[in-house]
């Protein structure tokens, strides 16, 4: 196959200032194009935390100009000759906040099914290949990734709903299966925004005994237990809430990304053996903690990013088969900056998906 018939553009950020609704509409060069890569005719692109972060370069420098949105479903347009994935073109297909690991053989992490710790890793946008070129995200026309990080969208589920599971879902999914979420546990999730209502869906989804929301008011708490939560912690209206809620829970997923948490307190509520994994990433220093509150109850805290390809399938077939619907709200592609500026401010509830309406509608 030739060269394509169509043009990669996007909603581009050219500086810090860009999140603060100047992103502009420009055409760019993706990646140099491989025979394992696909090409995707972009339909929906969910708005992610990440995005925001980036834009301002809150993470560290970014790598302007910079096409975000790592939450990405479309359809393929290109399969190269040499995709062992069971993609063709036409198939509704997906990416998520990662494009790329390096795969060797001698790399622990890629030979071991964890490509999302590889430290060859290039994300989605904002990363830069082997070769140079540079990753552009989903707030665009179209997309280009290895076909190893390209996922096969289940028919159960709308494209509006999968876009954000690719990062907002896996990035709960993940440390809950692998942290025992299931049958006989006890799972808290702090934070009831764009992750946190995940982690509830999921949780609940897995089977967990019981869930618990945990946030600031109880604002949320009426969203919280439509999502599944069977009780909830409102921190900052009930004063006695860490010692009320002591020992009660087996793990807690931290999706807040503000690093003026509780952390002694949200250590309390674990039982022996607990675990804490945070997945919320603040730009600063989360706060300091004492020791004697991992060696009393023998608790562990911990943290994980995003998820491994195999798993990112497996979560899109448990969505499938349990029917796990996000809360979501739709927004037309060409009023990103606006969409950015809303998530910015907390008024999504709970994620924002882009839509391509002259794509969706083909």
């Amino acid at each position: 196959m030739g060269s394509p018939n169509y043009t990669f553009q996007g909603w581009l950020g050219k500086g810090p200032d860009s999140v603060e609704g100047k992103m502009v509409w420009e055409q760019y060069e993706p990646k140099t194009w491989s025979e394992s890569d696909v090409d995707i005719k972009i339909t929906h692109c969910g708005i992610c935390g990440s995005d925001i972060h980036t834009l301002r370069s809150g993470w560290g420098p970014t790598l302007y100009p910079c096409c975000v949105g790592h939450e990405i479903v479309g359809h393929a347009v290109r399969v190269g000759k040499d995709v062992k994935k069971d993609i063709k073109v036409g198939d509704r297909v997906g990416i998520g906040a990662q494009n790329s690991s390096c795969l060797r053989p001698d790399c622990e992490e890629c030979a071991a099914g964890m490509e999302n710790h590889c430290r060859r890793m290039v994300g989605t946008y904002n990363g830069k290949y082997p070769d140079g070129s540079k990753s552009y995200g989903g707030y665009a026309d179209y997309a280009r990734a290895p076909s190893h990080f390209v996922f096969k969208i289940p028919d159960a589920i709308p494209s509006a709903e999968a876009a954000p599971m690719l990062c907002g879902g896996i990035t709960v999914y993940s440390p809950l299966k692998k942290n025992g979420c299931g049958p006989g546990k006890k799972v808290g999730i702090v934070g009831i925004g764009g992750l946190g209502h995940f982690g509830l869906l999921f949780a609940k989804a897995l089977g967990a005994d019981k869930v618990v929301a945990i946030s600031r008011t109880s604002a949320k708490k009426e969203d919280a237990k439509k999502m599944g939560a069977d009780d909830f912690i409102a921190t900052d209206e009930d004063k006695k809430w860490a010692k009320t809620h002591a020992r009660s829970l087996d793990l807690i997923v931290s999706t807040v990304s503000s690093p003026k948490m509780p952390l002694m307190d949200y250590l309390s509520l674990l039982r022996t053996n607990g675990q804490f994994i945070q997945v919320g990433a603040p730009e600063d220093p989360i706060p300091a903690f004492s020791a004697f509150a991992l060696i009393g109850k023998g608790v562990k805290i911990g943290g994980s990013m995003i998820g491994a390809p195999h798993e990112i399938d497996e979560m899109l077939q448990l969505a499938a088969e349990k029917g796990v619907k996000p809360w979501i709200q739709e927004r037309p592609l060409k009023d990103a900056n606006q969409a950015v500026v809303d998530m910015d401010a907390g008024k999504a509830r709970y994620r924002i998906c882009l839509v391509n309406e002259a794509h969706a509608k083909l």
